[in-house]
């Protein structure tokens, strides 16, 4: 019995972001799509902001400076959608009703 074993790591090499997803094609010949909400920055970003990115790391993500996102493909294999930060955990809330931002 022989197993194949993928030693390398997904590289992309071309990226389509759409209203809906991103779709990646890997230099393997796979395409790669998830939805775009799993990205908040990008689904609350204008079309112009969402087309204007560039492949970093020699193909291992992508990166948008517009909007400081960077997306892993390790990530969109994995299926982890980024987290939108919860500023509310920044802030502890004083007796009496005032907050004061955490240290």
């Amino acid at each position: 019995m022989s197993i194949a074993v993928d030693t390398i790591d997904p590289r992309v090499v071309s990226v389509v972001v759409t209203e809906d997803e991103i779709t990646a094609r890997l230099a393997d010949g796979r395409t790669l799509s998830v939805p775009l909400v799993w990205s908040w920055r990008l689904s609350e970003a204008s079309p112009e902001q969402r087309r204007k990115f560039e492949i970093i790391g020699d193909g291992i993500g992508i990166h948008w400076p517009d909007l400081d996102e960077d997306i892993s493909i390790a990530g969109m294999l994995g299926g982890t959608p980024a987290r939108r930060p919860n500023l509310a955990s920044a802030w502890q809330q004083r007796p009496g009703g005032e907050a004061k931002r955490a240290t």
